[in-house]
C-alpha cells in the first residue's frame, strides 16, 4: 500500500450547536441549496434567521429531489444565475442529506465551468474556478461532505455518474440536524457508512492513510449504530454516526469502493430498492467472496481485531467469518432480512451487465466481470 498522507481539503466542524458557525464563514452572498423536507423540518428557518442576523445575502433554492439527476442540478445553477448574475455567490451552503450536498456540489461545478454534469465525469479535469460549498448532512450516511464527487444521474440513460470538482471547504458536523431524520432513513444511512467503511478497506488503490479512516468509520459505525435506533435522542451517538459518515467519505476519496456498490446501483434502478439497503444487504455476500483474495481477507481480519469483534489471537478465516455475523446482524438490527426482496432469477443478467460497467467495479481487491456478478446475484434472487 502507498504510505503517502492524505491531504484533507475540508474544515471539519463537529458538535451540537454547530450549525451556529455557518453564518461566521459565509458571511456574503450565498445560495442555500436544500429540499423541502429539510424546510418542513424547520433546519432551513434556523439557518437563515442566522443569515438575517448577520446581514448576510442569501437565495434560497430548496428544489433538490432523491437521487438527483443532471436536470435537477441545472435547475440549481439557473437559480443561482437568476439570483446573484454573472459575479456569482460567494458561498454554495448544502442543507440535507447527500442529495442536497451533491446538487451543492453539481452547482458549484457548473457556475463557471458550464455544460452538463456528465462533461464531468471522474476527478476534476477542467482547472476553473468553483465557489466555495459548505456541506451541513442531516444524515449520517453518504460521506458527500468530504468528497469532491457528485453523485448525479444521467437524465438520458438514469444511470448513476460520479462528477468530480473540488471538495466542500467546510462540513458542519451537527447531531442536532439529524433528529429529524425518518428511522428508516437513518437506518439506510447507517447501512451505508457500514458498507463504505468496509469497502473502503480493501480496494486495489487503498492506502495506509486511506486504511485508518476505514477502520475508524468501522469503529464508529459498529458501536453506535443500534444505540441511534434503540435511543434516537442520544445525541453523542449522533455524533459517532456524523463522525463515522465523514471518516467513510475521506477514505471513499482516497480509496474508492468495490462490488457491493457496483451491484447496489443496477439494484436501486430497476427494483427500486433503496441504496443503503442494497448495498447493506450486499455487503456481506461480497465479502465472503473477496476474501478468497488474501491481501482482501487479511484487510476484513483488521477491521474484525481493531473493533474488537475477535480477539487477535483468532485465526485470519475467523476472524472474516465473523466479521460476516456482525454485518447480518447489523443489518437485522436494521430491520431487513438476509438479502432483498422480490429480484426474480430472470433479472440476472441484466442486473450482472449493469453492474459490471460501474466505475467501482475496477477496484474491488477480487477481479469481477460479468459472469463473477451473475454468480454474486444468483445467491440474491428468488
Amino acid at each position: 500500500m502507498d504510505p503517502q498522507p492524505i491531504p484533507i481539503g475540508t474544515n471539519l466542524i463537529s458538535g451540537q450547536g454547530s450549525l451556529e458557525q455557518v453564518a461566521h464563514i459565509a458571511d456574503q452572498r450565498v445560495l442555500l441549496v436544500t429540499d423541502l423536507g429539510i424546510v418542513a423540518a424547520g433546519h432551513v428557518a434556523r439557518l437563515e434567521a442566522t443569515f438575517a442576523a448577520k446581514g448576510t445575502t442569501y437565495h434560497r433554492f430548496d428544489g433538490v429531489r432523491e437521487n438527483p439527476d443532471e436536470d435537477n442540478v441545472d435547475a440549481c445553477v439557473a437559480a443561482y444565475k437568476q439570483a446573484f448574475g454573472a459575479d456569482g455567490a460567494d458561498w454554495i451552503v448544502a442543507l440535507g442529506g447527500g442529495s442536497s450536498i451533491d446538487v451543492a456540489k453539481g452547482c458549484s461545478i457548473l457556475a463557471n465551468g458550464g455544460g452538463r454534469m456528465r462533461d464531468y465525469v471522474g476527478r476534476k479535469t477542467k482547472p476553473h474556478p468553483q465557489p466555495p460549498v459548505i456541506a451541513i448532512p442531516t444524515t449520517a450516511g453518504t460521506g458527500s461532505e468530504v468528497q469532491s464527487f457528485a453523485l448525479i444521474t444521467n437524465t438520458d440513460t438514469g444511470r448513476k455518474m460520479a462528477c468530480g470538482g473540488e471538495v466542500p471547504r467546510f462540513a458542519i458536523l451537527d447531531p442536532d440536524l439529524t433528529r429529524s431524520q425518518p428511522r428508516f432513513v437513518a437506518i439506510c444511512a447507517g447501512l451505508d457508512t457500514l458498507a463504505h467503511s468496509v469497502e473502503t478497506a480493501v480496494t486495489t488503490v487503498r492506502t495506509e492513510a486511506s486504511v485508518m479512516y476505514s477502520r475508524e468509520a468501522f469503529r464508529l459505525v459498529e458501536r453506535n449504530f443500534e444505540t441511534i435506533l434503540s435511543n434516537p435522542d442520544d445525541l453523542a451517538a449522533r455524533s459517532a454516526m456524523l463522525r463515522a459518515s465523514a471518516a467513510a467519505g475521506i477514505a471513499i476519496e482516497n480509496s474508492m469502493l468495490g462490488a457491493a456498490h457496483s451491484m447496489a446501483n443496477p439494484l436501486t434502478r430497476q427494483f427500486g430498492v433503496v441504496h443503503g439497503q442494497a448495498v447493506g444487504q450486499l455487503l456481506p455476500f461480497v465479502v465472503r467472496f473477496n476474501a478468497q483474495d488474501k491481501q482482501a481477507s487479511l484487510g476484513y481480519a483488521e477491521l474484525a481485531y481493531d473493533a474488537g469483534l475477535v480477539e487477535r489471537s483468532v485465526p485470519t478465516k475467523d476472524a472474516v467469518k465473523q466479521l460476516i455475523v456482525r454485518l447480518r446482524e447489523l443489518v437485522v438490527i436494521g430491520g431487513f432480512e438476509r438479502a432483498p426482496d422480490n429480484i426474480p432469477a430472470s433479472a440476472i443478467d441484466a442486473l450482472s451487465s449493469e453492474a459490471a460497467e460501474q466505475w467501482t467495479a475496477q477496484f474491488n481487491p477480487q477481479p469481477v466481470d460479468e459472469a463473477a456478478f451473475r454468480s454474486l446475484f444468483a445467491q440474491i434472487t428468488s
